[in-house]
């Protein structure tokens, strides 16, 4: 049998950011500057900044680190802008570090290459922004300017990191400015997901919590994984949850039928969605840490002490995505644009997510072999297989 031909996992129109409104927590632990690492000339700031985003979210933490060399020419990668303003993807190149402040380089850059900070207000009470190239930068301003109990409006990109089995879920922070909101009653935690969703991403309804559990695929840009060279996107399984009144069972229906019925295939599909972080708090150990962490303590970012005390506050408590609802685009011609869920069936194949590993780490053989045993049944089944539907589950509502 040919062999399995996978389509390419990309990132196309996908989007992974979130945006919180809430107060500055400010502590021993939410700065780290000019830190320097004991194996090599790195030196760098670190930010760590919890945002209470009041009861409803509880404290998010959010993140950013940057650094330079002491010793080495350093540069920093960028891309340009269009004639009409719009950041130009295709245009990349790098600048010197030290030309970083330059206005004149700094006017050929794309807007999106920027960090902005606003923490500062000018003489008519409005608030000023400053514009950095590196964290490094970023983080030693803020630092300069940020003080316990400010009202924020933080806004960044996740980032979804898989070791042994566990996945973290970085929150690196794009835009961090004063905010307006003059109450608790505006604070909030939100994000918009691109998932990936297949027809086993749907699990069994949790009646404590009145949500459906979905197990839904990110995609994340990795270099290596289990000590070899992979260079691509891969997919990483997270669980979101989806909150609906499970005592109509009709509702439920219809929410599993518009969002997450997959007939074939895989289906890509954008939600927003807001943070849940509370809990009980659970004493953090060595072997908790994700990889992330252990290389923060390793480059001398944090010390062993510092970082259980760290996730002991943090990442021993409950950590929720909740999804809220689906994302729309306008289609159509100019003028005539109409909206519709941001959703597309058939995506992928099942086998472009799983090849993906398998290919990569010398399971091949063994993929094929799998496809040439089932493949007389599945060409027979596949209609009977891509339109049935499994609601059995809902009986026990």
């Amino acid at each position: 049998m040919a062999k399995y031909e996978r389509k390419k996992l990309e990132k196309k129109n996908w989007t992974a950011n979130f945006a919180l409104i809430g107060e500055a927590k400010v502590n021993d632990f939410t700065f780290k500057i000019d830190e320097k690492s004991e194996k090599s000339d790195w030196v760098y700031n670190v930010l760590n900044l919890g945002v209470d985003c009041g009861e409803k979210h509880g404290v998010v933490y959010t993140e950013l680190m940057g650094g330079y060399g002491s010793e080495r020419d350093n540069i920093l990668y960028v891309h340009g802008k269009k004639e009409d303003g719009k950041d130009d993807f295709d245009n990349r190149f790098t600048i010197d570090w030290d030309d970083r402040f330059d206005e004149s380089v700094l006017s050929e850059i794309g807007e999106m290459c920027f960090l902005t900070v606003g923490l500062e207000k000018d003489k008519k009470d409005k608030t000023f922004y400053k514009k950095f190239l590196s964290p490094y930068d970023a983080i030693a301003y803020i630092k300069e300017n940020l003080q316990e109990g400010t009202v924020l409006n933080v806004k960044g990109n996740l980032k979804y990191q898989l070791y042994n089995d566990n996945v973290t879920v970085k929150k690196e922070i794009t835009s961090i400015v004063l905010s307006g909101a003059e109450d608790s009653s505006k604070y909030r935690a939100k994000f918009t997901q691109t998932l990936l969703l297949t027809k086993d991403s749907l699990d069994k309804p949790d009646k404590d919590k009145g949500v459906l559990p979905v197990y839904a695929k990110v995609l994340e840009y990795v270099k290596d994984y289990k000590g070899k060279e992979v260079k691509q996107f891969i997919p990483i399984t997270r669980l979101f949850e989806y909150e609906v009144d499970l005592t109509k069972r009709e509702l439920v229906e219809k929410v599993v039928a518009k969002l997450f019925k997959v007939k074939k295939g895989v289906t890509e599909i954008t939600f927003e969605g807001d943070f849940v972080e509370g809990g009980a708090v659970v004493t953090a150990t060595e072997d908790d840490l994700p990889q992330d962490i252990k290389d923060l303590i390793e480059i001398g970012a944090y010390t062993l002490e510092e970082a259980l005390a760290k996730c002991t506050v943090g990442g021993g408590k409950e950590r929720r995505m909740i999804l809220r609802k689906p994302v729309f685009k306008m289609v159509g011609e100019e003028g005539k644009e109409v909206p519709v869920v941001q959703k597309t069936e058939e995506k992928y194949a099942e086998e472009d997510l799983i090849l993906d590993f398998m290919i990569e780490f010398g399971e091949e053989e063994e993929a094929e072999e799998d496809q040439d045993d089932n493949n007389e049944d599945d060409a027979e089944n596949v209609e009977e297989t891509s339109t049935e539907e499994d609601n059995s589950w809902l009986d026990n509502l």
